[in-house]
């Protein structure tokens, strides 16, 4: 299992995600971890489509982590 932080630009104002950590096996399984779960694509916390998401490797996960997010940056409004 792997660490990756993700960041979007599409969605920045109040009570919207603006990056997390998650931990999945590749780059792309991290790029379609929503915030709110899977399916939640149409949702304004966070960009509307997977491929407006930036995915940046951060290393490897302890073992035992399961795949899924870690840790949100909300800016709540």
């Amino acid at each position: 299992m792997k660490l990756y932080l993700l960041t979007q630009d599409e969605n920045r104002g109040y009570d919207t995600y603006d990056s997390m950590v998650v931990a999945a096996e590749s780059t792309e399984e991290a790029r379609n971890i929503h915030p709110y779960g899977r399916g939640q694509w149409s949702s304004d916390v966070w960009a509307t489509n997977p491929s407006n998401v930036d995915v940046m490797y951060l290393g490897e996960a302890a073992e035992g982590v399961v795949a899924g997010r870690i840790l949100g940056s909300f800016n709540a409004g």
